[in-house]
């Protein structure tokens, strides 16, 4: 089916999904579809179920998309249950990397408003590289800030979010920097997996403290 098609099936659930949302989930490996003689892409209905799979995930539990790419994965090699019609082996695309987004392709697979996209960068939530373009993971934010912003949030509200994340980089960053100053070359190894248990953690404890000061207003 075409690009067109599997925009109307998708709409009853995700109003605002459009045809960059979908080739831009196209460009980060989520969805593989085939290509007509022609180079038009041809969807099947297992690709349908496969993008229904991240958009409920991205609406529903904010996964970030590399997390949604993993999850995918661990279906395809049959390891993991997946979406209905994703499980079982299917060709993966070369790994070339994140591939940075211009601000139009931001805004397209965001669904940002631009006056919303220049807010985010004066209260330095997204910021450009020096070419111009944006990483994958401005997008991810991007999705995120407009589902915020169902329930009245901002960006301008948003600042303390970015303040309190840069002061936990800032701890983490001084428990790490001893250890990638270190010339053994197994101490960079060493310093990478700290790091990463040290961002893992810092995730779940900011969590576990959210739900404890929701208590206070649930009274539960």
């Amino acid at each position: 089916m075409s690009i067109g098609t599997v925009l109307g099936q998708l709409r009853a659930e995700f109003p605002d999904v459009t045809v960059s949302k979908i080739r831009f989930l196209e460009s980060e490996g989520l969805v593989l579809p085939g290509r007509t003689p022609s180079g038009y892409r041809q969807f099947t209905a297992a690709d349908v179920e496969r993008l229904r799979y991240v958009l409920r995930a991205q609406r529903d539990q904010y996964l970030p998309l590399k997390v949604i790419k993993q999850q995918l994965a661990a279906a395809d090699r049959g390891e993991s249950p997946g979406p209905r019609g994703v499980s079982g082996h299917r060709p993966q695309p070369a790994d070339d990397g994140p591939r940075s987004l211009t601000r139009d392709e931001l805004l397209a697979a965001t669904g940002l408003t631009p006056a919303t996209l220049t807010e985010l960068e004066e209260f330095g939530l997204v910021k450009p590289g020096d070419d111009g373009t944006y990483d994958p993971v401005d997008a991810e934010l991007g999705m995120v800030v407009r589902a915020m912003a169902r329930f009245g949030i901002e960006p301008r509200h948003l600042r303390a979010y970015r303040a309190a994340a840069d002061r936990e980089v800032g701890l983490l960053e001084q428990i790490v920097t001893p250890l990638y100053r270190q010339r053994d070359t197994r101490a960079r190894d060493r310093a990478d997996q700290a790091l990463r248990e040290l961002a893992s953690l810092s995730v779940a404890l900011h969590t576990l403290l959210v739900k404890m000061g929701l208590r206070r207003v649930t009274g539960g």
